[in-house]
């Protein structure tokens, strides 16, 4: 009875929406502070020097941490295909500025130390902050338009038509989530150069991570009250069976008021997912106050988890609401893949997710302590 229940169609759907969370948890809090000490390299380090030692305080890990954006856009492709058909053609002009913006990271790693003049090293620095700030403002505005509905349709062949423009994504309440996720991500990326550099460096991380992590707290709490004020919700208004078809239109949905909250209202327990968005900020910015290295690269990675998870409570069983045709928005239980997909692909992520999580606490043992400023004057070893 047990195995029947853990193998049913409703309890794969289910697993494979906390899976979706979980990988965009592990990308934002394992790729986050790569992304927020690019956005900090110009403001924390003020001369080639210290911005090495910034550099070289991700150049080693960068590229295994984006091992989770990989799992995440794999994981939509496979068990969500509707969602990433409309996700990857609405948002194809957004998805390919954060591609950019991603791409010249690795490039500025390699080509910033090949020339010593200053202009040259000057622009790649530049090339790194885009490469932090607009992957962190695109993904919070994407967040924030997923909660109020993307306008996209299905025809009569189930052929999807998005209706939307880039420019449309950007409304003032995209804008504010966009700027919760650039003082979170520079909250953590702050975290972690004070875990990982000293002195002035750590002393300047300090400061600005105070600062970011305040901001995520009140951004946050803002674009809470806007959510609950003038965002209308959706809900489900006929029967969903959470074991039916992949057909999203054989349901019905309206918007409402106050919609996205009607499952804290449901099961109070669930406030507790976006308090610890709240609490994980400001036991970061305690931490900054108090120079707890670690607890505070905790802290933040735990506020990251909780706003990013709250997100996701708010809308469930929604996956991706359409403001053009209400009845098309995707939910958990009417846009996965098949049964047997679904199951195929738990057992291959219950082999692989832990083999990919022992190997990155491996990497991270053998690369502890600080970054060698002394090491990096000399030219020792293969810094950047």
């Amino acid at each position: 009875m047990i195995l029947h229940t853990l193998l049913s169609y409703e309890f794969l759907r289910v697993v494979w929406w906390l899976l979706l969370g979980v990988l965009l948890v592990g990308f934002a809090v394992m790729d986050g502070f790569d992304l927020g000490t690019g956005m900090l390299l110009p403001f924390a380090g003020r001369n080639d020097l210290e911005r090495r030692v910034i550099i070289n305080s991700v150049g080693p890990v960068w590229e295994g941490n984006q091992v989770w954006l990989i799992l995440g856009g794999g994981a939509i492709f496979a068990a969500w295909p509707q969602l990433y058909a409309v996700s990857f053609s609405g948002f194809y002009v957004a998805m390919f500025a954060i591609l950019v913006a991603l791409i010249l990271r690795p490039v500025a790693f390699k080509f910033r130390s090949k020339r010593e003049d200053a202009a040259w090293r000057g622009r790649w620095d530049a090339a790194l902050f885009i490469g932090g700030f607009v992957p962190s403002l695109i993904c919070g505005v994407a967040m924030g338009n997923v909660l109020q509905g993307v306008p996209f349709r299905f025809g009569t062949d189930m052929h999807i038509y998005y209706d939307g423009t880039f420019f449309g994504l950007l409304n003032p309440f995209a804008l504010v989530c966009g700027l919760v996720s650039v003082a979170m991500l520079a909250m953590h990326g702050a975290a972690w150069l004070q875990l990982k550099t000293e002195g002035a460096v750590a002393d300047r991380a300090r400061s600005y991570g105070s600062i970011a992590a305040l901001l995520t707290v009140a951004l946050y709490a803002v674009a809470g009250f806007l959510l609950w004020k003038f965002v209308d919700g959706y809900r489900v208004t006929s029967s969903l069976p959470p074991d039916g078809p992949s057909n999203p239109l054989l349901k019905t949905v309206e918007t409402h008021a106050g919609a996205w909250f009607t499952n804290y209202a449901a099961h109070p327990v669930l406030y507790v997912v976006p308090g610890l968005g709240l609490a994980g900020a400001l036991l970061a910015f305690i931490g900054f106050r108090a120079r707890a290295e670690l607890m505070t690269l905790l802290a933040s990675a735990l506020g990251i988890a909780g706003i990013i998870l709250s997100v996701g409570v708010s809308m469930f069983p929604f996956i991706l609401p359409s403001s053009a045709d209400p009845r098309a928005s995707l939910t958990a239980f009417d846009s996965s893949s098949s049964h047997l997909t679904l199951f195929i692909m738990l057992a291959v992520t219950a082999i692989f997710i832990p083999i990919i999580v022992a190997y990155t606490g491996w990497i991270y043992h053998v690369l502890r302590g600080k970054v060698d400023r002394d090491a990096i004057r000399e030219e020792r070893g293969h810094a950047y």
